[in-house]
């Protein structure tokens, strides 16, 4: 389970920010490149927040599509699978590109908790 390594360096980066605070909820994108599946991405963050400023604080994981470029049709769209095919042509023959950041986009500590960012509830 990769998500765990991934997990141990963003818990790391959040306890340093917290600064001696309690952690209620960061947001995290990472590109479909990581295949980052979402349940053992959050069971990853609980294990590796364990005894940190981030112990209880919810994850909200947003995942960004790769561009998927055809060379049979020229066609460019995106996809969140690494092993995406044209969805024109249905061609395998694509390149793909992007997908593959990590960025720990926002914290809210205290009282900002998971019923104060859009699409969470406690």
């Amino acid at each position: 389970m990769h998500e765990i390594g991934l997990c141990e360096g963003l818990v790391e980066l959040i306890h340093r920010q917290a600064a001696g605070r309690r952690v209620a909820s960061a947001r995290v994108r990472v590109g479909a490149r990581h295949a980052v599946a979402e349940e053992a991405f959050g069971q990853a963050f609980t294990l590796a927040a364990r005894g940190t400023a981030a112990q209880d604080a919810v994850v909200d994981l947003v995942i960004t599509p790769v561009t998927v470029e055809c060379r049979t049709c020229g066609r460019e769209s995106e996809s969140t699978d690494v092993l995406a095919a044209c969805p024109r042509c249905e061609s395998g023959d694509v390149g793909v590109s992007g997908g593959d950041e990590l960025v720990l986009e926002s914290v809210w500590f205290g009282g900002e908790g998971a019923a104060d960012v859009p699409g969470h509830s406690r």
